[in-house]
């Protein structure tokens, strides 16, 4: 079964609401919801379209290159750097599992980073 758009923002959602460290807040636009780990961004959910239901998480380069090999609705990251960050819309295996595992991810390797001052 193939997840709605809003379906897998509210996922992604919950699944960043559970992690610890966490803040949330509008700090870019009323449009992006901003979910952070000690003040690093790790998860974007986009409300500004609603035909464009995405999430903007945070990956190591290799396994971005991989998922968007391997998933037609997975692109570089929408607005941030796009080495490090990947969108993802409904489609063809982007699963429950696959998006709280995305969530989990991007949360650890954003946590990981908190001294360099980068995103």
């Amino acid at each position: 079964m193939t997840l709605s758009g809003a379906r897998l923002q509210q996922i992604a959602r919950d699944t960043a609401a559970s992690l610890d460290d966490v803040s949330n807040g509008r700090p870019f636009t009323p449009h992006l919801d901003v979910w952070k780990v000690r003040d690093k961004v790790f998860l974007i959910v986009t409300d500004d379209d609603p035909d464009l239901q995405i999430i903007t998480v945070k990956v190591d380069p290799h396994h971005g290159d991989a998922l968007r090999r391997d998933h037609d609705t997975i692109t570089v990251g929408r607005y941030l750097d796009k080495r490090h960050w990947i969108s993802v819309g409904p489609g063809a295996g982007i699963t429950t599992a696959f998006i709280e595992d995305l969530v989990h991810g991007s949360h650890e390797l954003a946590g990981e980073h908190r001294t360099s001052g980068r995103s």
